[in-house]
């Protein structure tokens, strides 16, 4: 039985909100929706972190290639870009949020190069889209433009809200991109007239 992409991404996307839902019923003690964040899920020394960074991974690769396939190469660049980023933070993870773990603190501090990495570039993306569209693909480019600068800026001002505001930035960005998102035709490689 053949597997399609967007089966995929689908099961992708539910096993996200499922994870970033759930486990923080089985995380540290104190973990918050509202506060704290996904990588705080796969933070060094949180309980079950190896789930969330499944996860990590899991979207990173799906990013990769529904960027690839859409046969342009700036999407190929920016999405692959945004994707790689997404996977190293699963192998980099956060400093400890728990008690009596010593903290890598060089894990940390590129674990934060590559979580902003993948924000800038997942902008980037989203932006370009905006700009190589018209209609409906660039009133929608636009507006995850738009939400991800907005969160962004949210989650440094209200750091209380940081978890419940990445999750509402990450359903809206992967929703997009898994199932909202088309390339358009003159710029994919080989052109229009390609089969």
């Amino acid at each position: 039985m053949k597997v399609d992409n967007k089966t995929i991404s689908i099961i992708s996307f539910t096993i996200f909100l499922l994870v970033s839902f759930g486990l923080p019923f089985y995380s540290f003690e104190g973990y918050s929706i509202i506060s704290n964040t996904t990588s705080h899920l796969a933070a060094q020394g949180s309980p079950f972190a190896w789930l969330m960074d499944i996860v990590f991974v899991m979207l990173g690769i799906m990013a990769i290639i529904v960027t690839y396939n859409t046969k342009v190469l700036y999407y190929q660049i920016i999405g692959g870009l945004f994707g790689l980023s997404l996977v190293m933070t699963a192998f980099f993870p956060h400093a400890p949020l728990v008690g009596n773990i010593q903290a890598n603190v060089l894990q940390d501090q590129i674990h934060s190069i590559f979580a902003s990495i993948s924000g800038f570039s997942f902008t980037l993306l989203a932006f370009g889209h905006s700009i190589m569209n018209k209609g409906r693909q660039r009133f929608w480019g636009i507006i995850i433009v738009i939400i991800a600068i907005f969160i962004s800026l949210a989650m440094m001002i209200l750091p209380t809200f940081m978890g419940i505001l990445q999750r509402f930035m990450f359903i809206s960005a992967f929703g997009w991109l898994f199932f909202y998102m088309e390339s358009p035709k003159k710029y994919k490689i080989g052109g229009i007239n390609e089969s």
